[in-house]
Parts: structure tokens; sequence; C-alpha cells
């Protein structure tokens, strides 16, 4: 069971957020829900709230069609339904029929979808699809929620009636309006509605001269409102039959109210299920106003915010364009009492109630503003002494209260307790009340409760070293420029820098050295040491920072050129390919080039091509066994490993001593190409891969490619 602290819900400031939450309700009842929001009593139960309102933000951020939460509740309709011979009023009707739709409209987005989101899925088990409430509406209302002419016979007739009827009028007063206008009778606005009669708006002066029922006079008397005499039976005539189509349309309520109060659990259903959603709905709007998110839940006490901020302060510094620094914090069983220390103005408050406000919010059914890979826990009571709360009804001064705090603090606390203790031990002589808050600390420590302290005494600072359990923090400050860096160090307790937050609100430095010969030397030499030592981790933390930037960015250099180096290879590779492909084309072009130039066209002889013709095939021969031979070896390299079955022919070539000797090509031999011919002399020998030079080309050749030479 959670126990609720009114004064620590006001020492949070969670009434901020329960205004808030209620700004994004769109019902009555969701609004009084939300206004009354505190930390559910059940485990069970607050884990089922933050499932639901995290189905609902996935549902939202994720671009689902989901119907549009546009309703109005149903709180008047649900009392008249039960109660035999009601009658709902039109608006109440249109009600009922769109809710009827949405809810239709909300069944149909969760079916199939029970995987997807089964916390909502739960809320619709009173309500099903049907169309039977629609359709009994639809017989007797228009799109427009207007009652249908049609809506039964009689109604039907009366509107017919009524209809001839107001057209006769309307020809009647237009003719005597005309006739009026004429005789100058009429004044400039001509005619006007008094008890939503059409009348005629009369010189005052000429009233006697016009036949008809005075119906009234302008605010000066300079006009007076007359119906036309032909008209006055013909509109007694109308607000009779105004009457009947009243007592039709009571009739036709009443009978379709029969009909839909026999849907009244499912109009019920209805109801709650659009309130719940409605209520669902505004804390979810709330956590993408906040960018909050559903941390992991532990069975364990434990807190650990990653990169969470406090959300008035967030949204604040929003408004005013200014950055809120994120915090990371964790108590576990291992360091469950957190001592913060620094200056004033630095951020230590503001951590603190960023801790208890993300529990508060929490244990409500909220998400929170903190990374998702943050890890919270369930706490039985949350407890505060924040500000100062000075009771004049009580005549308690701000000490007397924070005794009395202490006091129900020591009584109630236990393993599942968690304490926030702003500023804690002031009010009183420093030396004593220090004593005091080390003893109470100590306590409160043997409760195995879990707290987060801000302080300025040493002592409090010295004996959260000391325990094992315990552990120091505080918020970073600029020795430099002296200012506050808003930012949680854990490990170390802090300076208060008192002199240097009052060198930089002005005080004289006279003063303030004149201030520090009044303290004891060895607490200004103890202070003096924490600033340097929070100066010196300030700094190292910032060498390690850029240490690990720059191993991130070696590394992806690294990758880079090691990428780049092998697409350079593989187009090397291949650009020596082509090169080889063209000199054995080039070679080929000469050799035939040199052919054409022996070719005799202009000759008696008709053999004299004969030996050159010879010559050509028998090379033509030799270099097409050198391409088949060519393409043998590359066949032989594809298959190597592979298993191949051989005719005793083939075994025996295989057996057969290398006839390129390419076993002895060493740095130095000289080579020639098999393809085309070409002497080189090898430069390098790498593996399988020789660098050969031929001439002024340098080229890499695999060795079963070249012919030993010597």
């Amino acid at each position: 069971m959670t126990s609720i602290d009114q004064q620590t819900l006001q020492d949070l400031e969670f009434t901020t957020i329960q205004e808030w939450l209620q700004d994004f309700a769109i019902g009555v009842t969701s609004q009084k829900r939300l206004a009354d929001l505190q930390p559910i009593p059940q485990l069970g139960d607050i884990q089922k709230e933050l499932l639901k309102v995290k189905e609902f933000l996935t549902i939202r951020t994720t671009g689902e069609a989901f119907p549009g939460l546009q309703f109005e509740e149903l709180t008047k309709e649900l009392i008249l339904l039960p109660i035999h011979g009601s009658v709902l009023s039109q608006e109440g009707v249109v009600r009922i029929y769109r809710a009827s739709e949405l809810v239709n409209s909300i069944l149909h987005f969760f079916d199939k979808r029970e995987l997807d989101f089964p916390m909502l899925v739960t809320l619709n088990s009173d309500v099903y699809y049907t169309k039977e409430i629609i359709e009994a509406i639809e017989k007797v209302f228009d799109t427009k929620g207007a009652i249908k002419d049609d809506a039964s016979t009689m109604l039907l007739t009366i509107r017919q009636q009524m209809q001839v009827l107001k057209n006769q009028i309307n020809r009647n007063f237009e003719r005597e309006m005309r006739r009026l206008v004429k005789e100058g009778l009429l004044g400039e606005t001509k005619e006007a509605f008094v008890n939503e009669r059409r009348v005629l708006t009369v010189v005052s002066t000429h009233k006697r001269k016009i036949p008809g029922s005075v119906a009234g006079s302008s605010k000066t008397g300079s006009l007076t409102f007359i119906e036309p005499q032909v008209n006055i039976p013909l509109n007694n005539e109308l607000e009779l039959l105004i009457d009947d189509e009243r007592k039709e349309i009571f009739r036709i309520l009443k009978q379709l109210t029969a009909d839909i109060s026999h849907h009244l659990p499912l109009i019920k259903g209805y109801h709650e299920l659009l309130v719940e959603l409605d209520f669902i709905h505004a804390k979810t709007r709330l956590a993408i106003e906040l960018e909050a998110d559903l941390p992991s839940i532990s069975d364990e006490q434990c807190i650990e915010l990653i990169d969470a901020v406090h959300p008035i302060l967030w949204k604040n510094n929003k408004n005013l364009g200014k950055k809120t620094f994120p915090q990371t914090i964790l108590l576990d069983k291992f360091s469950r009492m957190l001592v913060i220390s620094g200056p004033n103005a630095g951020g230590k408050s503001i951590t603190l109630k960023t801790i208890g406000l993300m529990q508060l919010m929490l244990q409500s059914g909220l998400l929170v503003p903190v990374h998702p890979n943050s890890k919270m826990s369930f706490f039985q009571r949350i407890l505060s002494d924040i500000g100062d709360n000075q009771s004049i009804e009580n005549e308690l001064s701000t000490y007397s209260y924070r005794l009395k705090r202490m006091k129900y603090f020591l009584e109630v606390s236990n393993r599942r307790s968690l304490l926030l203790l702003d500023e804690f031990g002031t009010g009183s002589d420093p030396d004593l009340g220090g004593a005091l808050a080390e003893v109470f600390f100590e306590h409160l420590y043997n409760k195995k409760c879990f707290g987060v302290i801000t302080t300025h005494y040493a002592s409090i600072k010295l004996k959260a070293d000391r325990l094992k359990n315990a552990i120091n923090g505080c918020m970073l400050f600029n020795t430099e420029t002296l200012e506050p860096l808003y930012r949680f160090s854990v490990g170390q307790p802090g300076s208060s820098f008192t002199f240097e937050v009052a060198q930089m609100n002005g005080i004289s430095l006279d003063l303030i050295h004149e201030a520090k010969s009044k303290v004891n030397e060895q607490k200004v030499n103890m202070d003096k040491l924490l600033s340097e030592l929070q100066s010196e981790k300030t700094y190292l933390e910032k060498l390690n920072k850029e240490h690990i930037e720059a191993q991130e960015v070696a590394q992806r250099t690294k990758v880079h050129f090691e990428e780049q180096k092998k697409r350079y290879d593989e187009k090397y590779k291949a650009m020596q390919e082509n090169v080889a492909i063209n000199n054995s084309f080039i070679v080929l072009g000469k050799k035939f080039h040199q052919f054409i130039g022996r070719f005799v066209t202009k000759s008696r002889k008709k053999d004299i091509n004969q030996p050159l013709l010879e010559e050509i095939k028998k090379y033509i021969s030799v270099e097409k066994s050198k391409s088949e031979e060519a393409r043998r070896l590359e066949t032989l390299k594809a298959n190597v490993g592979v298993p191949v079955k051989k005719s005793k022919k083939q075994k025996v070539q295989v057996e057969k001593k290398d006839p390129y000797l390419q076993e002895k090509i060493v740095v130095g031999s000289t080579v020639k190409l098999i393809e085309t011919k070409q002497t080189g002399t090898v430069e390098d020998i790498q593996g399988n891969q020789c660098t050969v030079v031929f001439g002024f080309l340098k080229m890499k050749v695999e060795k079963e490619k070249l012919i030993y030479i010597k």
C-alpha cells in the first residue's frame, strides 16, 4: 500500500501536473478525476495504468489512424433512460448516436490488434459493435440532427400543411408591402419580426390607414409594427399547427426513447469507455508534451534516471528559449542514501525535486521525461521536507516544523520509503543543528530507507562517506567563471563555494577576506580542498570526454580508409586486367597490320598471296591454341580443391612436368606472357601474384599466365 503524504504533493508541485492534465481532458468526469489524481495504492493497478498510457502513446506517435475522441458525456441520458415513460431531448438522442458511431469506430480499430494493445483492448469488454441504435435514430433524425419530416405520417401531414400556410402568408405579406411602399406609408426597414410573426414597419402617423393588428412600436415611437389583417387568421392557424408538431415530436421521441432504453447496458458501456479513454488520452497528451516515456520497472528498490529533467522547469525553460540540463542519477541497495552538496543556486533542490516528482508521476500512472533505458521501482511512502514551511496557526517556526516532520519520518520510515530532505539540518545553530542532523541521518540510514538529501553540513558529507550504503554527490561549479554548471556528479562531496558565490554577487574582496579570517582555518582549507578536487575532476572528465571523442573519430577514419583502400585495390586490379587484354589486342592488331601490308592486290600471278594466307592461317591456329590453353588453366584454377574424376589420359597429362617452368620463377627472372608473348622482368612476388616490368609498363600477373625464360 502507498501512503499519500499531502505535504509531499504540495512540496513537489504535483498540483501543477494535475492542472496540465485537466487542460488536456475533454469531459467533466475526466477533468475531475485528473484534478484528484494521486499515487495509486496497489502496485498491480499502477502497472496497468502505465501500460495503458504507453500503448496509447504508441498509437499516437506511430501514426495509427485512431478515431478522434470528440464526444459529449451521456450523464443526463443515463439518468433518464431507466425511467419508464421518460423522453430524451433531441440533443440527448444525437449524443447517443455520435457515441455509438465513435465506439463502433474504436472497436473496428482494435479488431485483430489484441496482441498490439492488450491493455486498451480490455476496456472494450462491456461494449460490442452494433448498428441497431444508429439505425433506430436514423429513422427519426437526419444528418444535421433534426427530426425528419417523414419520422411519422402525422408529422409529415402537419409539416406539409404548415408549409402551405407559410407560403400563403408570405405571398399576402409581399403583396401588402409592395402596395404600401408605393403609397409611402412604410419606414426604411419596411418589415420586422415580432413574436415570430412577420409584420410591417409603418410610419406611426399613418398607422390608422392600414388594417391589421398592432404588434408593438419602436423605442422612439416613430414606427408602428402592424400585422396585415389578411394574415391574422393564417398565423393563428399556423400556431395551432406548430403546437400539433411539437406534440407529435414529443410522441416520436418518447417512442424512440423506449426503443433505445432496451440498449441501456450498452449505452452505459459507451459512456464508461469514452470517459476512460479520455482519461488515458489526457495522460498521453501530457507524455507527448513532455517527451516522456515508460522506464523499465524493477521489483527491487532502485532509481536509475538517465537524462531526467524536471518537467515544470523544462517546460518553463522551453517557453523562454532556455536550455534545461538533464541529470543522470542512480540509487540502489548499495547507494540508497544520496547526499548532494554544492553551491546555492547550483541545482541541488531541483535535482532532489526531479527525483521526487518523477516518482510521484510514475506511481500516479504517468509517463516520465527520462530516457527509456531508465529504471524505476515503487515505494510505499514518499516523504519530503522542502522549503520554509512555517505555521502561523500552530505558532511553529521553520525549525520546529522540520523537527515535527523529522519525528514523523523516524516513526513511519522503512525499507520501502523514499525520503526527500532539502537543506537538511538548517534552521538552528550550525554546530548544534549539524550534530542533531547527523544523528537523524544515521537513524534514517539504519531504517534501510532510500533518501536524497541536500546539505551544506560537512558532518553529513563525512557521514555519507563513512556509511557503506550511502554516497556523496555534488552540483558542479565553474571556478574560473564563478558560475554554476547545473550538472550533477556522483562520488564526492561538493564545496558550498560560499565566498565564490558572494564574489559573484558583487561582495567586495576586502569583506570576503575579512570573513575568511574569522573562520576556522581547517574548515577554510577543507572547503578549498573540495573546490580544488571538484575543479580537477571536472578537468579530468573533460579530458576523458575529448579522448573518447578522438578515439571515435580515429576509428571512423580507419574504417573509412580501409573501405576506400579495398575499393581502390579492386579498381586497380580491374584496370590491370583491362591493360593486359588491351595489350594483347594491340599485339594482334600490329601483327595483322603487317599481314595487310604484305598482301598483294595487283598481280598477274594467281597464287602470289598463298604463302601469306598459309602463314596467317598458322598464326590464327597458334593464337587459338593459346586462348584455349588459357581458358583451360582458368577452369583448373577455379576447380582447385574440387574432386574431379579423371580419365587415364587426363592423369598422364596432369602428371607431366610443368611445360612453362613456372615453379622456377623468382624475383629477377625473365618471363613471357603466355597470351601476348611479351617479355618482361619479375620485380616482386606476393603469393601467386608477380609484379612484372614490360618495358615502360608495370603489371601484376598471376604465375599461371607466365612462361619462365631464364
